[in-house]
């Protein structure tokens, strides 16, 4: 067995019941609710289960909560992309045989802070000494940095970041559990309150409580469960990490991990860039995407504005991004990873609320804190 080629399936995916802004539900019964939810979804339980993935709390926490006994843990935590790589890291289990039946589960109390710990930074940690001192604390100060580099060097502005909150929003409008649903203007994503420059709020991703799972397991043993022919299959994978602080990039203007990342997963999936048939990247705020796109090589250096600008990634494009209206419309915890995994599985089975017609291969491109890490997954709705 071969942890890519489509040997190892999605057999189970689900979000938690309600997500936005749930100040009764707190942060381990968001990851236990949806974890039951995915279990359902893949016809098992809990006593199927012998290996467990999560990032933020201890793993044995999670598992201990389930009454799950794993053989098999994994705690990576690399930021909003863990969960690429649990999915990844799932597949080299099963593939292995130290693992039959993996769950990954993800819940954060975002917005309500419900059993969260406190956030904070340690003063002696590189970004402690060298990046903090200068007010570079928070997401939205961090990234203004790169994202000012990326414009000025490809002379774009303040349009082509909107532009994506336009066409995302898009999306969001056919989604009944989005955040932001109102359709937008150019015009007025621009004209919003400024939150750090360039970024006005509707740049900036939504702050909300919510949780998500996946059950992994083999393909053989997919065909027998009552989800099998709902399986998604993992055609290739990648991880990288460049470091933990925006300042010491390689170039502030490209992510290295994003293009080590993607090149490995399409290299293990054996697809090209126009086999993809709908993107998924983490957008915790506008530019990202726009790093994404060219940075994994779906349009030249340059070009990412332009191609959203023109309608690629709307409803109707050629390329449909973030079709559950991602992180700057639809659900953002502080990892938002899980979430991206989900609405790809939702169009490869055909579930998405607003589907795109005929999805057979999907991409799904994550980031962890800032531009450290990077994770990349292609899924496929059939098993080669």
């Amino acid at each position: 067995m071969r942890m890519h080629g489509g040997d190892v399936a999605i057999v189970g995916a689900a979000e938690s019941e309600e997500i936005g802004v749930l100040p009764g539900v707190s942060m381990i019964e968001l990851h236990a609710g949806a974890a039951r939810r995915a279990l359902e979804d893949a016809g098992l339980t809990a006593a199927d289960v012998d290996g467990v993935a999560t990032a933020g709390p201890l793993t044995m926490e999670v598992s201990h909560h389930l009454g799950i006994t794993p053989r098999w843990l994994d705690g990576t935590m690399v930021g909003g992309c863990s969960f690429m790589l649990h999915v990844r890291h799932a597949a080299a289990a099963i593939a292995a045989g130290a693992a039959e039946v993996v769950l990954i589960t993800h819940g954060e109390s975002g917005r309500s802070r419900v059993g969260v710990p406190q956030y904070g930074m340690n003063p002696s940690s590189p970004q402690g000494q060298f990046e903090m001192p200068y007010g570079a604390v928070l997401p939205y100060a961090t990234f203004t940095l790169p994202a000012l580099r990326f414009l000025h060097e490809r002379g774009m502005g303040g349009e082509d970041l909107a532009q994506v909150v336009v066409a995302q929003r898009e999306w969001a409008a056919k989604n009944p559990r989005a955040m932001r649903r109102d359709i937008v203007t150019v015009d007025e994503v621009l004209a919003a309150p400024l939150i750090a420059y360039p970024f006005t709020k509707d740049m900036c991703c939504v702050v909300t409580d919510g949780g998500g799972a996946l059950v992994l397991t083999s393909a053989e043993r997919a065909a027998g469960l009552p989800s099998g022919e709902r399986a998604v299959y993992l055609l290739g994978s990648g991880e990288s990490a460049e470091g933990t602080m925006v300042s010491q990039m390689e170039d502030p203007g490209s992510s290295l991990a994003f293009r080590r990342s993607s090149a490995q997963a399409f290299a293990t999936a054996g697809v090209s860039r126009a086999d993809v048939g709908h993107l998924m990247c983490y957008d915790a705020f506008a530019h990202v995407p726009l790093y994404m796109l060219e940075d994994l090589g779906f349009v030249g250096r340059g070009e990412s504005g332009a191609f959203v600008a023109d309608g690629h990634t709307r409803p109707g494009g050629r390329l449909p991004m973030n079709t559950n209206g991602g992180g700057l419309s639809y659900t953002h915890t502080g990892m938002y990873g899980m979430f991206a995994i989900q609405e790809s599985v939702r169009q490869l089975r055909g579930e998405a609320a607003a589907q795109v017609p005929d999805v057979e291969i999907g991409f799904v491109q994550g980031v962890g804190m800032f531009f450290a890490a990077s994770g990349s997954l292609v899924l496929s709705a059939r098993r080669p």
